[in-house]
């Protein structure tokens, strides 16, 4: 009779201290996650999971007073030592290491099907849990959930990309990398520079060559200037140039369909850019420095291609780097003088 009892008692140790490691195992930030996925593990298991310091008491005061059980039990049916190696070995081996072996692999799991099993454990020890967790609760503070910072949650799109199991290609891991990046970078990475930017003067009347000219240079959005270059006034559309009668000679400003571009200072970073972008209907930005100077031109494309990180390309445009000419402009510049 003692060795069915002794053999039961090992039973719930293994089960007292498989649960404790698989409801601990699973992290409240993931499970709050999974309950608003609606999945039906994650919504049993939540509300005992978020008492972490009520279910860590009643499992370890269970387990312990099991475990001394044990000792007792073996302890009046063989002399000390071998009791005592005996009650060891079976609480190691069958109290501690399988179950919390078999805990570890399926958490989620096993710990939704013994939702029933522990809220019976809370309520049959709640009279020597509940004071030890509410001192806990006063003295620790009840249990944070973990936020992730941008750097760790890139690190977790990575590895999950790198899985074979996964259903996140490259392509997505690319772009959301990109997504969750491109508010830490400047509009000068990615600006057009005012030294390869083809631009018009407003009085321009346009011209067959003009238009050759557009055609070569592929750019479908061309800044207008006033006067000076650095006179910004507005935009030109390329696509608004097809199909036009030169008879009627028209000037650039005749097409300029943004007379009012948005003007954002070379300090912006692209999220508030974007931001700029789809609350005034915007396609293109005129950069200038902190003195108040024409720099650049950026547009909604530029800010897609850092997102996605590729170079869109479409129909009418020439792909080249325009950071890369400038550079190159500027350098040939320089040996020339």
């Amino acid at each position: 009779m003692d060795y069915v009892l002794v053999a039961f008692l090992v039973l719930l140790s293994g089960c007292f201290s498989g649960l404790t490691l698989g409801f601990f195992s699973l992290n409240l930030t993931s499970l709050q996650r999974k309950v608003n996925l609606r999945d039906k593990r994650a919504i049993a298991v939540y509300p005992i999971r978020k008492k972490g310091n009520l279910l860590l008491s009643t499992l370890l005061l269970g387990n312990v007073a099991v475990n001394a059980a044990i000792s007792i039990i073996l302890g009046d049916s063989t002399s000390g030592l071998v009791a005592g190696s005996i009650a060891t070995g079976l609480i190691v081996v069958f109290g501690e290491i399988l179950p919390q072996a078999v805990f570890s692999r399926y958490a989620l799991s096993l710990a939704a099907n013994s939702v029933w099993l522990v809220r019976t454990f809370i309520f049959l020890m709640f009279p020597l849990a509940y004071p030890i967790s509410w001192l806990l609760d006063k003295m620790l503070g009840e249990e944070m959930q973990t936020i992730w910072s941008k750097k760790e949650i890139k690190e977790i799109i990575k590895h999950h990309e790198e899985e074979e199991s996964s259903d996140i290609d490259e392509d997505e891991e690319r772009i959301m990398i990109g997504a969750l990046s491109f508010s830490e970078v400047n509009v000068t990475k990615i600006m057009t520079p005012k030294s390869v930017v083809f631009s018009l003067i407003n009085s321009a009347v346009i011209t067959s060559d003009m238009l050759k000219e557009i055609r070569v240079k592929g750019f479908t959005r061309i800044p207008v200037y006033s006067g000076d270059t650095d006179n910004i006034t507005g935009v030109v559309f390329a696509k608004d140039l097809i199909g036009l009668d030169l008879d009627e000679k028209k000037t650039v400003e005749d097409l300029q369909r943004d007379k009012d571009p948005l003007s954002i200072k070379e300090s912006m970073m692209l999220d508030t850019l974007m931001n700029h972008f789809i609350r005034q209907k915007r396609h293109i930005a005129i950069v200038y420095d902190s003195f108040g100077l024409y720099v650049g031109i950026v547009t909604l494309e530029d800010i897609m291609e850092e997102i996605m990180r590729v170079e869109i390309v479409d129909e009418v445009d020439v792909s080249v780097n325009m950071q890369e000419l400038a550079q190159k402009k500027a350098r040939k510049n320089i040996l020339g003088d």
